[in-house]
């Protein structure tokens, strides 16, 4: 595996999850060897240099009712539960805890490579949870079920599954050169891949298709899919693509994209390597928009 794909954040998890196991064989958190994640709104709770906190460590934190169950790593069950946003100033300014947001934490490297990947399935959850508190069918409230990967609604039967949204990211290249443009959001000076969510009844080559003609006006052939991305803001999937363009007349779509560009390989590793004279940059090496430029710099697509 690439180094550049070592380095992505949320990819990498050693959790094997619960549906593994019946629902009779959910434990209750609070034993020795249970291990917890908290989050404080966009905010993890950390101890020393893990976010897997020991029953102990969870009591001090003061975790409410909502625990869900995670599955199992290396056989210990593990454990998420969510505290209001404005505890994590608190905990900072009072030992032994810490708190640090999920981007940070996968740009830092301080933790764990595995466990941004549990995280990120606990946050999701978490943020599932807080937003879908009652059935879409009848509106009555809902409850938790299968240790939080499921609620049921006790009154029309109705079960529900937290949901991944995908999106497609994709490096649009013609010839020797890449496309990459700049949302109105971005830090200046920084561009990035093109990227939109799938609609319903598409398949992910003609979500890139018809993403790229609506940004930047161009026709697309050949699509192939490159490499996958969890990310936690709040449940999508990104899906990572190469795709062909057929033409290079951008138009730019000026509500999505402030500006897209065309740059050669040279101007690409320049921005990867922050020293592009006109000091333009690529996303950080936690993103799968750097992975993918990197992968056409070194030739791999």
């Amino acid at each position: 595996m690439p180094d550049s794909a070592n380095r992505l954040g949320y990819v990498h998890s050693r959790l094997v999850r619960h549906s593994a196991e019946s629902a009779a064989a959910i434990p209750d958190f609070g034993a020795e060897g249970d291990r917890i994640v908290i989050l404080a709104g966009d905010r993890v709770l950390l101890s020393g240099d893990t976010a897997l906190l020991t029953p102990a460590e969870a009591s001090r934190a003061g975790v409410p009712g909502l625990t869900l169950f995670l599955g199992r790593l290396d056989g210990a069950p593990v454990f998420a539960a969510a505290l209001p946003a404005e505890v994590a100033e608190a905990y900072d300014a009072e030992p032994p805890f810490r708190s640090n947001d999920l981007r940070s934490l996968a740009g830092e490297g301080r933790i764990a490579a595995h466990e941004l990947g549990l995280l990120a399935t606990a946050k999701s959850l978490l943020g599932w949870h807080a937003r879908h508190g009652f059935c879409a069918n009848c509106g009555t409230p809902t409850t938790l079920a299968a240790g939080g990967y499921r609620r049921e609604c006790a009154a029309c039967g109705t079960h529900h599954f937290p949901r991944t949204d995908p999106v497609v990211i994709m490096l649009i290249t013609r010839g020797e050169a890449c496309l990459l443009g700049r949302s109105p959001r971005f830090n200046e000076g920084m561009y990035s891949c093109l990227a939109g969510f799938l609609e319903p009844g598409e398949t992910i080559e003609d979500a890139v298709r018809r993403e790229t003609f609506e940004e930047v006006g161009l026709t697309i052939g050949a699509v192939r899919y490159h490499a996958s991305q969890p990310w936690p803001f709040p449940a999508s999937l990104m899906i990572g693509c190469v795709a062909e363009a057929l033409d290079d007349a951008i138009t730019i779509d000026p509500v999505e994209l402030a500006d897209a560009r065309w740059f050669t390989r040279a101007e690409a590793a320049a921005m990867l390597e922050a020293r592009h004279p006109e000091g333009f940059t690529a996303p950080p090496p936690l993103a799968i928009a750097n992975l993918l430029v990197r992968a056409f710099v070194d030739g791999r697509v």
